[in-house]
């Protein structure tokens, strides 16, 4: 059985991923005659790749094809994969899920939480559909776990845009003019694009501090070379799944207090702490960002989901009461090259995993597979999206 994949050029304002880069392209059309899952053709729209450095020419030495129509990909593809979510199609002025034919599959950060409308049209199609978002953090997914990936790049560029507004040097420096004082830098969540903050800081030779309400993140952070600030823990912080839990007014309250403290001695913070499908914490109100010393920055990784300091606008870079405040969003897409290159890895993982058998049905009983799926034959399969859907009456 052969499966056609295809991979178009992403139309969502700003992206400059690619779902598949050529490097991947062998391992899934040699994946014929090996006894395991069918085999795959792979096409990619002209110019698919070339915002991550990958030219048309590229895909074809890998053994791909270069399909010129945006529409004939769509309508050719049993696999679509992409980054971001299906949009409306600019060229071809039609919704990207009527543009796949019915009973196609889809794949990618398809966001369902924002994106209802288009969950009711793959119920309507009968997409079967997966999303990169929900893949489960268990062990045998970590290849697969493109949010982690996606956040190791998030992670490092932050730093480097508080560095680029910074008005001071992070590292120290002994000079005939004297002694140049470090940054202080406090990282506000250490999950992975925490992490990668820290050891991005401390590679500038910044002076870094860590908070994350969770004690078993402690010696992660401290192995990396910053100081972790401990607070008294009062409630359960993690999920089964490994995400932080939405907390109580008096916790979060607690939390401000914890970061206040340290607030009038940092140059910079970058914040981190997203709640999986809710809000993001205010860690940092009106009142807090005026304890900061004049000049100093934040950058915001939780600008989309509302921010972590009450001042973030997502999408600008705003001052107030002399502190820089930078709500950044999609920073994965201004690393286009090696984030299309952790994304694809990631795809490609998830998608040997998924068409493992040689005909190419799904196994709904593996917690991977039935994890990632919002939609399949028609119907929702994830509970949450179900629920929400449920109850703003959905289209089936």
């Amino acid at each position: 059985m052969e499966l056609k994949i295809g991979i178009p050029k992403e139309t969502t304002l700003g992206e400059t991923r690619v779902a598949l880069v050529p490097a991947n392209v062998p391992m899934l059309v040699k994946k014929a005659g090996k006894g395991r899952g069918p085999s795959f053709e792979v096409l990619v729209e002209t110019g698919a790749g070339v915002s991550s450095m990958h030219a048309d020419a590229d895909y074809e030495k890998a053994g791909a094809r270069i399909v010129a129509n945006p529409t004939e990909l769509y309508a050719s593809a049993d696999i679509l994969l992409k980054v971001s979510p299906p949009i409306h199609h600019p060229k071809a002025n039609k919704h990207e899920i009527a543009m796949l034919r019915e009973g196609a599959v889809i794949a990618g950060f398809l966001s369902p939480l924002t994106n209802l409308g288009a969950v009711r049209m793959m119920i309507e199609r009968r997409i079967t559909s997966f999303s990169l978002e929900y893949v489960p953090r268990i062990t045998r997914a970590q290849s697969m776990d493109a949010l982690s990936s996606m956040s190791t790049v998030s992670g490092y560029k932050a730093v480097l845009i508080a560095a680029h507004h910074l008005g001071k040097m992070f590292p120290l420096l002994m000079t005939a003019a004297g002694t140049v004082p470090p940054a202080h830098v406090l990282v506000l969540g250490a999950g992975v694009a925490g992490l990668q903050a820290i050891a991005t800081a401390k590679r500038l030779g910044a002076k870094v501090e860590a908070f994350d309400p969770r004690p078993v993140v402690k010696e992660q952070v401290k192995s990396l070379g910053a100081a972790f600030i401990d607070m008294e823990v009062m409630e359960d912080v993690e999920t089964a799944g490994g995400y932080a839990k939405e907390q109580s007014a008096a916790f979060l309250k607690r939390e401000q207090e914890v970061i206040a403290e340290r607030l009038p001695k940092t140059n910079v913070v970058v914040s981190t702490a997203q709640v999986f499908g809710k809000k993001a914490p205010v860690l940092i109100t009106e009142d807090m960002v005026k304890m900061m010393r004049p000049g100093s920055v934040i950058v915001d990784l939780a600008a989309e989901q509302g921010g972590n300091c009450e001042l973030t606008t997502a999408g600008k870079t705003v001052e107030r009461h002399g502190v820089t405040i930078v709500g950044v969003v999609n920073l994965p897409a201004t690393v286009p090259a090696d984030a299309s290159l952790m994304y694809s890895k990631n795809i490609v993982n998830f998608l040997q995993h998924v068409f493992e058998a040689p005909e190419g049905t799904l196994n709904f009983d593996d917690e991977i597979t039935r994890g990632a799926c919002i939609t399949h034959d028609g119907k929702v399969l994830n509970p949450t999206i179900q629920s929400i859907m449920e109850q703003g009456g959905s289209a089936k």
